[in-house]
């Protein structure tokens, strides 16, 4: 159950206004998205003393422009602090720790297929890399592999790189990272050597996807894709590219605000609004036995 929490609008919407202004990763969006902040809250359509109902409100304008999914205005049940780095960082590890370093199910199938699970996120590498390499090692031995991102919601881009290498027979240029105004971009690669049983580029891998699948797992997902390595079954994903920063704008509300945007080396562009579109499209709950089913097949033949 979350509280109301009373606020005044007004400098809310003129400190998020400001933060786009300054940071989102397209400074001419970021005028328009600033300017209909600023708009709405004179015409008083963020007129509400609830902290709840006023994120909700300004992320629907926030999206609305572009379709940023990134782009939004969080409520917090509990208080956050102006600086969210340490409150952040102990919510994640939470996380970590509940979920056996984000892979929580290692499962063999019928047929010498495994299904590896990745949730509820891709932790950061310095975390993640030990009980990744031991679970990746394990399904490596598999004769197919399902990777199930259906409930990932995103994470460390390292980690993604991380994952990717073992799914590829040599070093690859997966994606590369545009920030703010052109000033410089980052390229991700996979790595050449893996820790523990590599996989490998050969056998038969799908990935599975849905609506919740967000962010980093969409980019794990979609660089498997577009480099013909792998099989996305499932559902359209949320469709976020550009990943974000976060600013305490009121003790319940952050406004995240995307810095950098993604381009894939294969397509020239990312997911960014559309989603990862799977190659087989069906209800997320029947993703996993479309997949087996199909690994099956494939193994036959």
């Amino acid at each position: 159950m979350t509280t109301s929490t009373k606020l005044a609008p007004t400098p809310v919407i003129d400190e998020t206004a400001r933060l786009i202004t300054e940071h989102y990763v397209f400074p001419d969006i970021a005028e328009q998205v600033a300017g209909l902040l600023r708009e709405r809250l004179a015409d008083g359509a963020y007129d509400t003393d609830s902290a709840e109902a006023l994120a909700a409100l300004v992320t629907t304008d926030l999206q609305s422009v572009n379709g940023d999914r990134h782009l939004r205005l969080k409520y917090h049940t509990e208080p956050v602090p102006p600086k969210q780095d340490a409150a952040t960082l102990k919510a994640i590890r939470r996380d970590f720790d509940t979920s056996l370093g984000g892979a929580p199910r290692l499962q063999l199938l019928d047929g010498g297929i495994a299904v590896l699970e990745l949730a509820p996120m891709l932790f950061p590498l310095e975390w993640a890399a030990e009980p990744l390499t031991a679970a990746l090692t394990l399904a490596s031995r598999a004769q197919a592999l399902i990777l199930d991102l259906r409930d990932n919601r995103g994470g460390d881009p390292d980690t993604v790189a991380f994952a990717c290498s073992y799914f590829l027979d040599q070093r690859t240029h997966l994606n590369t990272m545009f920030w703010r105004n052109g000033e410089r971009s980052e390229q991700s690669w996979s790595l050449p050597h893996v820790p523990g049983g590599h996989f490998g580029g050969s056998k038969p891998l799908y990935v599975l996807s849905s609506r919740s699948t967000f962010s980093a797992a969409e980019e794990l997902a979609y660089n498997l894709q577009q480099l013909g390595r792998a099989t996305v079954i499932g559902e359209s994903t949320r469709g976020g590219a550009h990943p974000c920063n976060g600013w305490t704008v009121h003790p319940h509300l952050e406004a995240t605000i995307p810095v950098g945007r993604a381009i894939n080396p294969v397509t020239g562009t990312n997911w960014e609004g559309t989603g990862v579109q799977p190659d087989i499209p069906c209800p997320a709950n029947d993703a996993l036995d479309r997949a087996h089913a199909m690994a099956l097949t494939r193994l036959a033949d």
